[in-house]
């Protein structure tokens, strides 16, 4: 089930919502929970038995982790949380990277002239990725002491289960919502008025934007194994960047929006990507969720920046290729966690990630920037590494050409609108996000635009979406 099907927006949204208004404040987060379980098993089916797995072993082992503290038993406590970590680790590999594998196997078996190999293939869990980190980061937590187990089982589903970020973020860990599961005494009306906007931006994000322009991307990498020109390339590539952030942030914006309406305050996930001077400084605005688990659980753990700038720059590569690694089992994803760690690598080797002291400088290096992540993209959208070196090479070395007829076909005139409108995010100013802003604003301007997002733009997306012009997100893939 997608926030953007019908079936959800009238049907199990506003089910959900009343129910959770009517209950008994005891009942609520029991509610959620059935609820998330409800959602989870309506778009992966048998595979939720796999969730509740996980959930019922991180339960146990963190209640184990604790009660071997309180006994003051260190090597018990360690058994434990490696225990969990194994199988935590464990799903995440068989299920997202056993099947690369044997194909890496087989590949290296056929080269030596020793035949092929079995081919294992095993369909990918919606959110995996995401309700695994979201373990990890729990008995991880209780390990350090930041915050007691969780004795409520109904509230460690809750937590795990929660379906405004089960299945694409943002990635909450267990420290920053503890509290929150405790406190069911929240005030509905104000929830509600505060997180409905929230998720009409992410609605309009999504449908208007997103996927409006997403076939113009899809014509364009779909004839990147060929020979196509300049002009197709960056159109492509444009595109590409574009809805690959409308349609992330717009999930985030509907996660959020709905987190609060179930009195849930759940991390930003995004502050203007496209407006930032360095790399250094993209990763603090994008996906900052994952960043942050990845610094918190990784990159600190490995020594951080604590032991000199070669180990540091060790700890920067390692990061980033189990941040595109993360991110999908396809050697383009590693080499875009690769290209990000290098640059990052660079950037702290010419000092880059200094704020610019001029306009000037600022406008330089926000342009480089994005530049670098514009290509860092085409090694993300690509099938293939011959296909991210066909588009790259067509980009940078090829002929300007004339556009694709392919991409002629997609680019009319409401896309290309859609287009041109989107890009000026590229050139907005680096603070003052929109959707914190709908969410929290006061005075008119946030007013207004809190009226826009909910009485114009939302319900003309949910035209399309009853007209069936809508996608499944991009990052349900991982």
């Amino acid at each position: 089930m997608s926030f953007v099907s019908p079936l959800f927006l009238w049907f199990f949204m506003p089910v959900t919502l009343a129910a959770y208004w009517l209950s008994p404040r005891r009942w609520r987060n029991g509610l959620v929970a059935v609820a998330s379980l409800v959602f989870y098993t309506w778009g992966t089916g048998a595979y939720t038995a796999l969730l509740l797995s996980a959930i019922v072993v991180n339960y146990t082992a963190g209640i184990a982790v604790d009660s071997s503290r309180l006994r003051e038993r260190p090597g018990a406590r360690r058994s434990v949380l490696l225990a969990a970590v194994m199988w935590d680790l464990g799903i995440l590999v068989v299920w997202k990277y056993a099947g690369f594998a044997a194909q890496q196997i087989d590949a290296l078996s056929s080269a030596l002239g020793l035949g092929h190999t079995p081919i294992v293939s095993l369909a990918l869990p919606i959110g995996i990725s995401f309700f695994t980190f979201h373990h990890l980061s729990y008995v991880v937590d209780v390990y350090r002491h930041s915050r007691p187990a969780q004795k409520s089982l109904v509230q460690f589903v809750t937590y795990i289960a929660m379906f405004p970020q089960l299945v694409a973020g943002p990635i909450v860990r267990y420290r920053e919502i503890s509290e929150q599961l405790a406190d069911t005494g929240r005030d509905r009306l104000r929830d509600f008025t505060s997180g409905f906007p929230r998720f009409a931006l992410g609605l309009a994000k999504k449908v208007i934007v997103a996927d409006t322009i997403a076939p113009v991307a899809d014509a364009a990498f779909t004839q990147a194994g060929g020979d196509i020109g300049m002009a197709t390339a960056w159109v492509g590539a444009m595109a590409y960047t574009l809805q690959i952030y409308f349609d992330f942030s717009g999930y985030s914006d509907m996660a959020v929006g709905l987190g609060m309406m179930f009195g849930f305050r759940l991390p930003e996930n995004f502050d203007r990507p496209y407006s930032a001077y360095s790399v250094t400084d993209f990763w603090r605005r994008w996906h900052i969720s994952l960043s942050r688990w990845f610094r918190d659980y990784v990159y600190i753990p490995l020594g951080g920046n604590r032991h000199g700038a070669l180990n540091t720059y060790r700890n920067l590569l390692i990061i980033f290729v189990l941040c595109g690694f993360w991110h999908g089992a396809n050697w383009t994803f590693l080499v875009w966690g690769l290209y990000h760690g290098c640059l990052l690598v660079i950037e702290r080797l010419l000092g880059g990630d200094r704020q610019p002291g001029t306009v000037l400088a600022l406008l330089l290096r926000r342009g480089l920037t994005f530049l670098l992540v514009v290509i860092g993209w085409v090694f993300f959208r690509a099938g293939t590494m011959a296909e991210a070196l066909g588009m790259l090479g067509a980009m940078f070395t090829g002929p300007w050409g004339e556009l694709d007829e392919f991409v002629l076909f997609a680019l009319d005139r409401q896309r290309t609108l859609i287009l041109v409108l989107a890009s000026v995010v590229v050139l907005l100013p680096g603070s003052g996000g929109l959707g914190p802003l709908i969410q929290n604003g006061r005075g008119w301007a946030p007013a207004a635009a809190r009226a826009t997002v909910t009485w114009v733009a939302a319900p003309y997306a949910a035209l399309l979406v009853a007209a069936g012009t809508f996608s499944p997100f991009l990052y349900y893939q991982f």
